[in-house]
């Protein structure tokens, strides 16, 4: 134990964390890298497209969003199956280490195509990577937890990750700037590489793991007593929280034109969402842990209300910042304690398939986030941040009516109680 928190969640956090530095870099470098004219648009940028009585324009704008998007949905398809794959091995570390190659594989070949397609073939690959890294590397977290630190680990890992996502765009901006959009990519193979590194020194599959899954694997939408499980309903709410915190990253050059602001300071108010999760994460978590996930949960996403709707209203560069970190501290007050509240209630060698709800919600809802942005932001600046700050109050209202608290029983189980509300 270090610092009250297992080695192994650790090493897990800092693997992440070097893995989404890099990762994150390309959410910047991208958008700049097919508008730079280095990567070809002909005969797909400005073309007229029919869908049965519908027709719209391909936009640059659009390309775009369909290239950050496609990461987040072959991420989220594939982890309720690499979840489920895990649990029935019952092992994780192997297709966490599958996934970092394959990642880092896929981000060095940018630096070789000049093909739009070919952009779109590498990052559903970096994509499906992610579908292996991510449930393995959160269900062995809540492995690693009890009900009475899950909270605080998953605060510390969240941490230690977001740090890497947090910072990249900002490295991002200062490389693009200084040296080159080569460079970045070459950031993004070390960031892969060193994770890679350190997950083959320092994690290993906890015991436990040799025994398999049990026989039901399957995931609920329907509650006990109530509409929804309460772990879809979480998933649902993430998924709309992802939403709001992935609207802004297609937006790049509306934002600094209606801000008359560089790239650096687009870095800046993007960093400034997970910037604040650094900030919040772990004292949120482990409070949670002492206080319950709900209030945190609800407290959250009433946050996120005015956070988002802000950002599609301020003209100034140092309010965007201001809006992005109090959305970060709302997403901070419902990541943690919801992972952790997942994962109070999955049940033993089921974490891979429990906890990829969630995680693939986020990933579905950072997919959508730039589609959504990308066409709402014809019919004016402030339109994708009204919808998501709507999404927010759906999330609010389906926390608040389907998610109840869980406790501790004799045996030292978690279940879920009822609220006076």
């Amino acid at each position: 134990m270090v610092l009250g928190t297992d080695r192994r969640v650790l090493a897990l956090g800092f693997a992440r964390m070097a893995d989404a530095l890099g990762n994150s870099f390309l959410i910047i470098v991208l958008p700049l890298f097919i508008a730079s004219g280095r990567v070809s648009l002909a005969g797909i940028a400005g073309v007229r497209l029919a869908l049965g009585p519908v027709s719209f324009l391909v936009t640059e704008s659009l390309l775009i969003g369909l290239v950050l998007s496609l990461f987040g949905f072959l991420n989220s398809f594939f982890q309720p199956f690499t979840g489920r794959l895990s649990d029935r091995t019952g092992r994780r570390r192997v297709y966490i280490l599958f996934g970092l190659a394959l990642l880092g594989v896929a981000s060095a070949a940018y630096l070789v195509v000049s093909s739009y397609w070919l952009v779109l073939v590498l990052r559903a690959l970096q994509g499906i990577a992610a579908g292996f890294t991510i449930p393995s590397t959160v269900a062995l977290v809540n492995e690693l937890a009890t009900s009475e630190d899950r909270g605080g680990n998953f605060g510390v890992f969240n941490t230690l990750r977001l740090v890497g996502f947090g910072f990249g765009p900002i490295v991002a901006g200062v490389v693009v700037e200084t040296v080159s959009i080569e460079a970045a990519f070459a950031v993004a193979v070390a960031g892969a590489f060193v994770s890679f590194l350190l997950v083959v020194l320092l994690v290993e599959d906890p015991e436990q793991a040799d025994a398999k899954a049990a026989d039901d694997l399957s995931v609920s939408v329907r509650g006990t007593d109530s509409l929804l499980d309460p772990v879809f309903a979480l998933g649902l709410g993430t998924f709309c929280m992802a939403i709001g915190i992935a609207l802004f990253a297609t937006l790049e050059g509306q934002v600094n034109d209606r801000l008359s602001q560089d790239t650096l300071l687009f870095g800046v108010q993007f960093g400034a969402v997970v910037i604040a999760n650094v900030v919040f994460q772990i004292p949120v978590g482990r409070a949670s842990d002492r206080m319950g996930r709900r209030p945190f949960l609800l407290a959250g996403f009433l946050l996120l209300v005015p956070s988002v709707l802000a950002q599609g209203f301020v003209t100034d560069s140092l309010l965007m910042v201001v809006a992005r970190f109090v959305q970060g501290a709302a997403v901070a007050m419902v990541f943690a304690p919801s992972l952790a509240l997942a994962g109070d209630l999955a049940g033993e060698g089921q974490s891979g398939t429990t906890l990829s709800v969630l995680t693939m919600a986020f990933g579905l809802g950072v997919a959508f986030g730039p589609l959504v942005s990308g066409y709402l932001e014809r019919f004016g600046f402030a339109v994708p941040f009204v919808f998501g700050a709507g999404l927010a109050v759906v999330a609010f209202v389906v926390t608040f009516s389907q998610v109840e608290e869980t406790v501790a029983d004799p045996e030292g189980l978690r279940r879920a109680v009822p609220q006076d509300d």
